[in-house]
């Protein structure tokens, strides 16, 4: 096929693009089919899509990519993406502008990896503390922990009082823990002892309340650069909360906050199904 010196042929045109859409921890081979190139993860991690510089790559005549959502756990050699120019032939400057495009708003797509932390594990309430009642949550953390590539290295339990809470928070960190898990007291009362021993304990930000059921009272609190996830009652009796989806971010590296947290509201509603079938669902799929 004979082209002008400001055609391009699809195939060509594919590399192009997905030499721009991908970021670190995404990798591609320049074997086009039928002009689509396919974009995989370079390693296990957390794809991260720039939402806001796909839609804009998108928006450019005669191209696209398709991605997996935003925030999936993915492993190495997963498809995240495909990318084609859509006519067998088109010009030059079309394929110019949106590589620029993906190019100028950083990696429109990436992976990061998660971090293996040393977690902490706090199970608080009168009641468990006091032997009156077995604790539940200790092996559920645990394995969510584990399967993400983290393990608990200590585990304590508190009473009903902030002051002791907060002396048990200050004693995992000096353990060397750099995240912590707390369990118990996530209630709607404002004058609830669990966050007032997260603030004594030094919290330097604390969000309460997510947008997702389950996990409504979810917690999120820093102590210098470590985070404190609060974890309601609900993660004893859902498979699948809040948690699931916040976590891997925080592994990942990234900071949430107030923003993060209501964001999670499209998509953050678990349709409780007989049968569990996440990440193979709707859930968290909004963020």
């Amino acid at each position: 096929m004979d082209l002008s010196e400001d055609e391009i042929h699809e195939n060509e045109a594919a590399a192009i693009l997905a030499e721009a859409l991908a970021g670190n921890g995404i990798e591609w081979k320049d074997v086009p089919r039928e002009g689509k190139i396919r974009l995989l993860a370079a390693r296990d991690g957390l794809l991260v899509v720039n939402t806001s510089a796909l839609a804009a790559f998108n928006m450019v005549d005669e191209v696209m990519c398709a991605t997996r959502h935003n925030n999936t756990l993915v492993k190495k050699g997963d498809q995240v993406a495909a990318t084609r120019a859509i006519p067998l032939v088109m010009k030059r400057v079309s394929i110019e502008r949106a590589a620029a495009i993906a190019s100028q708003n950083g990696s429109v797509l990436s992976v990061h990896p998660l971090r293996p932390a040393r977690v902490g594990l706090v199970v608080t309430g009168n009641e468990v503390y006091s032997g009156l009642i077995e604790d539940r949550f200790m092996p559920l953390l645990s394995e969510k922990v584990a399967e993400m590539g983290s393990r608990v290295i200590t585990t304590q339990f508190a009473p009903d009082d902030a002051g002791i809470i907060s002396g048990v928070i200050r004693s995992q960190l000096d353990r060397g823990c750099d995240l912590l898990l707390l369990s118990g007291g996530m209630s709607v009362d404002p004058d609830d002892v669990t966050r007032h021993g997260i603030r004594l304990a030094g919290a330097t930000e604390l969000y309460y309340g997510a947008a997702a059921l389950p996990g409504a009272m979810f917690l999120v609190a820093y102590l210098g650069d470590v985070p404190l996830l609060g974890v309601p009652a609900c993660g004893l009796y859902h498979r699948i909360t809040v948690l699931d989806l916040v976590l891997p971010r925080i592994l990942a590296g990234e900071r949430i906050g107030k923003a993060e947290l209501a964001f999670l509201g499209h998509g953050g509603l678990c349709l409780d199904c007989p049968e569990c079938s996440y990440p193979d669902c709707p859930f968290g799929k909004g963020m």
